[in-house]
């Protein structure tokens, strides 16, 4: 008797820890309501000639590989280091007065500096890439803030469009993403890890298009042509365009 209940407490237990977060505490949530990316298969209307990123604000602060962000000398966050992450020069962006930072532990936070509260935590990867043991779910690309709303992607198979305010998930579209993306007020272009560029609507996360690309390099915008490496892509329909 007293093995069946020490069983039924194991069991308790493991059911009340997948509801939480592998690395920091607190309640979460799923990342996403499906795993499918919701492809439209339309063309994207009304883009602009030109790109202009959005100016960053001049952000003091200064993160390293063991997740700790730093105001000179002095911890402002403290997070976990990770056996398992890829090398990479990720910095914390700052708006509103507020410290927003992507981790190797697969995470964003948005901290208050001064007071050093954590104001919340989203977690930006699917709960299935924590069933290996060896997860690698690092956010290495910066994070961008467009028309209030914050959009990150990382290598835990997740781009999600966040509130900044609250920290909820508007959506997240199920790609990996590496490499350093464009976001407009309609649409984001993402080169993703499975070596497709997508054409992302920001209102819901649906797929406008997506086309196969021949290298994982940060995309540019010029004219209304994507380019990736040494491929020309209209960022209209998504087609090649021939030399």
């Amino acid at each position: 008797m007293r093995k069946f209940a020490a069983i039924c407490m194991c069991l308790l237990f493991v059911a009340g820890c997948a509801e939480h977060d592998p690395i920091l505490p607190g309640e979460r949530t799923p990342v996403f309501g499906s795993s499918d990316v919701n492809m439209l298969n339309t063309t994207v209307t009304n883009l602009p000639d030109t790109y202009v990123a959005d100016s960053a604000v001049d952000c003091p602060y200064r993160q390293d590989a063991s997740n700790v962000i730093w105001d000179g000398q002095r911890k402002v966050f403290s997070g976990f280091p990770t056996n398992n992450s890829v090398q990479s020069n990720q910095q914390p962006i700052c708006a509103h007065g507020y410290v927003y930072a992507g981790l190797t532990t697969g995470e964003v936070v948005k901290v208050a500096p001064n007071s050093r509260k954590i104001m919340w935590i989203a977690d930006v990867f699917r709960r299935s890439n924590m069933t290996g043991g060896a997860a690698i779910v690092d956010i290495v690309t910066p994070l961008v803030m467009h028309d209030g709303a914050l959009y990150v992607g990382g290598l835990g198979d997740a781009f999600c469009r966040i509130n900044p305010i609250s920290g909820d998930k508007k959506w997240c579209v199920n790609i990996g993403v590496a490499v350093p993306f464009i976001v407009m007020d309609d649409v984001a272009f993402v080169v993703a890890n499975d070596n497709n560029l997508y054409a992302v609507r920001t209102s819901d996360g649906g797929v406008y298009w997506r086309t196969a690309v021949d290298a994982q390099v940060a995309p540019a915008y010029d004219n209304k042509i994507i380019t990736v490496g040494k491929q020309q892509i209209s960022a209209e329909n998504g087609q090649i365009i021939d030399d």
